[in-house]
């Protein structure tokens, strides 16, 4: 099983998974997701998916249930393979732009999709042809 080097497992699940599930909320996540997550942490910097642990407002940005008022029965955030990610030091389009100009970069691999046109930079590990742009 793995395990995020860069994300405790509150930052990638919603508040009442975490309390119910604690650390086995691992096995919620998409394997692909949680090594691209460090992948981009290791190449870019610092970067938030929920930050509700800390009392910030984020806490559907990874793994989303029923609870979620942005729940859609087929997000791939439902299937714990998508997640939201703001970076520190970086824009979420400087970063959607790299990756999709170097697609073909290892850190990039396991990308399936990416949103266009958000403030965030949203990725997935779909089972598509790579990598698969859309809009909301």
């Amino acid at each position: 099983m793995y395990r995020c080097e860069y994300f405790a497992i509150h930052e990638l699940v919603p508040p009442k998974v975490f309390q119910e599930w604690g650390e086995k909320a691992w096995e919620l996540l998409d394997e692909r997701l949680l090594i691209t997550l460090d992948r981009l942490r290791r190449r870019y910097g610092p970067m938030t998916v929920n930050n509700y642990y800390w009392g910030k407002e984020r806490e559907w940005s990874g793994l989303r249930t029923k609870d979620s008022p942005f729940y859609s029965r087929y997000s791939q955030h439902t299937f714990g393979r998508a997640a939201d990610c703001l970076f520190a030091e970086r824009a979420a389009e400087e970063v959607r732009q790299d990756i999709l100009s170097h697609s073909t970069d290892p850190d990039f691999e396991m990308i399936g999709s990416v949103e266009l046109n958000v403030s965030w930079l949203h990725f997935d590990v779909r089972n598509c042809h790579r990598i698969k742009t859309y809009q909301p």
